[in-house]
């Protein structure tokens, strides 16, 4: 089930820790039959439950996330939170990456959909090369394929919102 909860001032912090708090629910439970499963079957439902929540957080809010993430790599790997070497764990042995990193993945992913015709429709309308807008056809940007990033109206919140979701 997707859903988000949005604050009245577009923070998404209300958003962040219910995902966190329901994240850790999840790891509590997954902690207490952690025995009567194999590896794969844990790092399997921990992706389920935990780790596909986790995405598409601004840079101000990953902390808890990233936090998220450290205790679900505990439970995989049986390590305690006094272990040392969980970043290294969790770049080596469980291939996953720190939450900044999970959001831009995803933000490229979603790019090389649209410039390929595989993205949903309301998101490959969005898509603008710079070299179609009759006034940019002279930049350099228009000889080197890029995308037109559009102009919003938005006066406040909306504005700072998307500048922290891509930075």
């Amino acid at each position: 089930m997707l859903w988000v909860v949005i604050s009245s001032d577009l923070s998404l912090e209300k958003y962040v820790s219910s995902v966190s708090a329901s994240s850790f629910h999840y790891l509590c439970q997954l902690r207490r039959i952690r025995r009567s499963l194999n590896s794969d079957s844990v790092a399997t439902l921990i992706h389920a439950f935990v780790t596909s929540r986790v995405d598409g957080a601004p840079k101000v809010t990953t902390n808890k996330l990233q936090r998220v993430l450290n205790a679900a790599a505990r439970v995989v790997t049986g390590t305690r939170k006094c272990d040392r070497g969980l970043s290294q764990l969790l770049h080596t042995e469980l291939h996953w990456l720190d939450v900044p990193e999970r959001v831009k993945y995803k933000l490229s992913v979603t790019v090389h959909r649209c410039l390929n015709g595989r993205a949903p429709q309301y998101l490959a309308t969005l898509r603008v090369p710079v070299a179609s807008v009759a006034s940019r056809q002279h930049l350099h940007s228009a000889a080197r394929h890029q995308l037109a990033v559009p102009s919003y109206r938005f006066s406040t919140y909306g504005r700072r919102l998307l500048l922290s979701l891509a930075r």
